[in-house]
């Protein structure tokens, strides 16, 4: 590759040939699609891996028959050191790029992983399930990031859909692990589910090292020839083709653009685009009060509920998972064609749908409840894992621009794990307190998600990144 101080237009470098990187094209593409994925593996197979291991005899009796508020606060702490991390991770993505956000990341989620497997006690645990949070924090705000601006706008959809069933692919793997560890008659049966998310967080971490940056990054901190030869290499043309010229140029612009702003801050993003951030920011609060994480997290206890006893109530969850992951796989042929708005409207039906069926089973508590109830939850997964699931990741970066995108990003991340939180922590209460109202109570959600996308929400399908400031802001009235 050559360069020199030339320019080919306004402010497109002069370079000629082809990089020397082996992978290019869209074979670099969907790797580095199913490398960030591991990313989002890493928190689904933390839910369900306390999913299985919280009613497990050895779990309960290391940690002396923990309370349903210890258990709740053991289950959702993770989701205080995430909560924290998503918003102070906005600057390091900003300032060092995507890539370190990441590795730092993954490192963090691993030690704390550790901590977790070799616990000495509720304290200790806490402790590493905090830190793990750190670590999910970070990763659950740069991931759908990285992925967006690496996506071209045509399979923006479908890349972003893929990330989430990574991370539906971690919570049945964890789930499975999970039953296979609770034939052990000892603590590995929850030390062993434990210590695999390390081995994916260690994967992650050092796969960073070789995974290009964010072209948008480096245009943006005027790194402009690696952000050249990065574009070339996801299309895979060579470096002065016209194709790749025209992205760099159509990127620069909207950065030159976007300095103009000068202010940078959460206040100026407050300022200049409310809507927008409040939207990002409802998207993550529904997908977490429509009720999902009373299922991925406690399915065993629910399916106890329902009369399945014990490993049996760690089967139906495993069952239960493989349909989860069927169900993500629906959005990788839909959402860059129906669009967004569609598959979240369709999804909050369903939800309300089975939630309110689910709560009624279990009322009535009859010889055909355990069944029903399993049938129930299938349906509300498979609904969510196609609808409420994917975009809510995929929303927020997409109607953020660049200046703005870390931090709106990290405060509709910083949402999901607040309410993620909430629920971790109240559900094993609210089962005791309020039993099978708890079901209609998130379906009442459902509705409510299903009036906002109505009202408010704009289509993105097939709109690229530098064309979204204008699409969002002409089929957006601000929120006041």
């Amino acid at each position: 590759m050559t360069s020199s101080t030339l320019a080919s237009g306004p402010s497109v470098p002069v370079v000629h040939g082809k990089t020397s990187s082996k992978l290019q094209g869209r074979s670099l593409l969907y790797s580095v699609s199913v490398f960030l994925s591991i990313g989002v593996w890493l928190f689904g197979y933390d839910q369900g891996v306390m999913s299985g291991i919280i009613t497990g005899p050895y779990f309960k009796a290391y940690f002396n028959q923990p309370t349903p508020g210890e258990v709740g606060n053991m289950v959702a702490v993770l989701e205080i050191g995430a909560f924290v991390t998503s918003l102070l991770a906005a600057p390091l993505a900003d300032n060092y790029g995507r890539r370190i956000t990441l590795r730092s990341g993954a490192l963090v989620f691993t030690i704390g992983g550790a901590i977790q497997t070799f616990t000495n006690g509720f304290w200790v645990m806490i402790v590493g399930r905090i830190l793990s949070g750190f670590g999910v924090g970070q990763l659950s705000m740069v991931v759908p990031i990285y992925q967006s601006e690496i996506s071209p706008a045509e399979h923006r959809g479908l890349l972003g859909s893929v990330e989430f069933t990574g991370n539906v692919v971690g919570y049945a793997c964890s789930v499975w692990i999970g039953y296979a560890s609770s034939y052990l008659q000892n603590d590995l049966s929850w030390r062993i589910p434990l210590s695999v998310q390390c081995i994916g967080g260690l994967f992650l971490f050092l796969g960073s090292f070789i995974t290009p940056e964010s072209p948008r990054f480096l245009i943006d901190q005027d790194r402009e020839v690696e952000g050249l030869a990065v574009i070339a290499d996801f299309q895979g043309k060579p470096l002065d083709h016209e194709d790749v010229q025209l992205e760099f140029k159509e990127i620069k612009d909207a950065v030159l653009a976007d300095r103009a702003v000068g202010d940078r801050s959460y206040g100026a993003l407050w300022r200049r685009y409310k809507g927008r951030v409040l939207i990002a920011m409802s998207s993550q609060m529904f997908a977490q009060l429509n009720g999902i994480n009373v299922i991925s997290y406690y399915a065993p206890l629910v399916f106890e509920q329902a009369n399945w006893v014990g490993r049996d109530a760690i089967l139906m969850t495993g069952y239960n998972s493989l349909c989860y992951v069927a169900s993500t796989l629906v959005p990788w042929f839909l959402v860059d064609r129906a669009g967004r708005r569609p598959i979240l409207l369709s999804g909050a039906v369903a939800m309300a749908i089975s939630l309110t069926a689910m709560g009624w089973w279990i009322y009535i508590d009859q010889a055909m409840t355990p069944t029903a109830v399993v049938a129930c939850v299938i349906i509300y997964n498979a609904a969510f894992g196609m609808s409420w699931g994917p975009i809510p990741w995929l929303y927020p970066p997409e109607i953020m621009p660049l200046p703005f995108r870390a931090k709106g990003v990290s405060l509709s991340t910083a949402t999901n794990w607040l309410f993620n939180y909430w629920v971790g922590v109240s559900t094993p209460l609210l089962q005791q307190l309020i039993a099978w109202r708890l079901y209609p109570m998130h379906a009442f959600f459902c509705c409510v998600s299903f009036v906002l996308v109505y009202f408010l929400y704009p289509e993105t399908r097939g709109v690229a990144l530098e064309d979204m400031d204008k699409w969002v802001t002409n089929n957006v009235q601000d929120i006041c």
